[in-house]
């Protein structure tokens, strides 16, 4: 059993090791040279006091709360399993609230949630590839929420000059310090809430190709290689 799963009945464990995520993240950060690209779409939102849905692939979730300004509202949807949990827990040393759920199977609950966050003035995150992939792959569920919503979706990645690629389904990226970072913007992505399934089967297609894009382009401006969607497979069953 991974300590991950442990967490949930070892607390004092669970909470250094969130901690320790955090403090990690944050060093990763100060000691890199960090720039940003495309952000003028959000930085527009923001001062609108407009929310919108940040969309990222899981295997890019380490670095994204360094991408977002600690006094704008923001929601990262988790899944309910234990890696969710450390995940969430480990995000609210960045000022996100985290809501469990899934946009896939028994999301009613965080669908409500996240909708109310929205209808609020609050931003809400979302890998459309998580928890379990294909990875890089988008399930329609962020294509839903922003239709029902009236909100765009925005894509962004990042990318660091020195990290570890894990062998998970996600090909997690691990930053590690001192190396170059970036994070890049995508252009907003909207759809009406009257739109058909053809309509939104397009979307959903243009949001995985424009989440792809700007992974690929994250890497490209450090100097990596980029990392390979998994195999297409029918939108239906993923």
């Amino acid at each position: 059993m991974s300590i991950v799963k442990t967490l949930p009945r070892r607390p004092w464990l669970r909470d250094g090791l969130c901690a320790l995520a955090a403090f990690y993240i944050r060093l990763v950060q100060a000691s890199g040279r960090w720039r940003v690209e495309g952000a003028a779409a959000p930085e527009a939102l923001w001062r609108q006091g407009q929310p919108f849905i940040l969309a990222f692939w899981h295997g890019r979730l380490m670095m994204m709360p360094g991408c977002w300004p600690r006094a704008m509202p923001m929601h990262m949807l988790i899944s309910r399993h234990p890696d969710g949990l450390f995940i969430a827990r480990t995000i609210r040393h960045f000022g996100l609230g985290a809501i469990a759920g899934s946009t896939r199977r028994g999301g009613s609950s965080a669908l409500r949630e996240l909708l109310r966050a929205l209808k609020a003035g609050e931003s809400i995150g979302i890998t459309p590839d998580g928890p379990r992939g294909p990875r890089m792959r988008a399930s329609s569920g962020a294509v839903d929420i922003a239709r029902i919503a009236g909100v765009p979706i925005i894509p962004a990645a990042f990318a660091t000059s020195r990290r570890r690629v894990l062998g998970s389904w996600d090909r997690f990226v691990v930053a590690l310090p001192f190396a170059r970072g970036v994070f890049v913007w995508g252009e907003p992505i909207a759809i009406a809430k009257n739109a058909d399934a053809a309509a939104r089967e397009a979307t959903r297609r243009r949001l995985e190709e424009g989440l792809n894009a700007v992974t690929r382009a994250a890497d490209r401006l450090v100097g990596q290689r980029a990392i390979e969607p998994a195999p297409r497979t029918d939108p239906a069953a993923t």
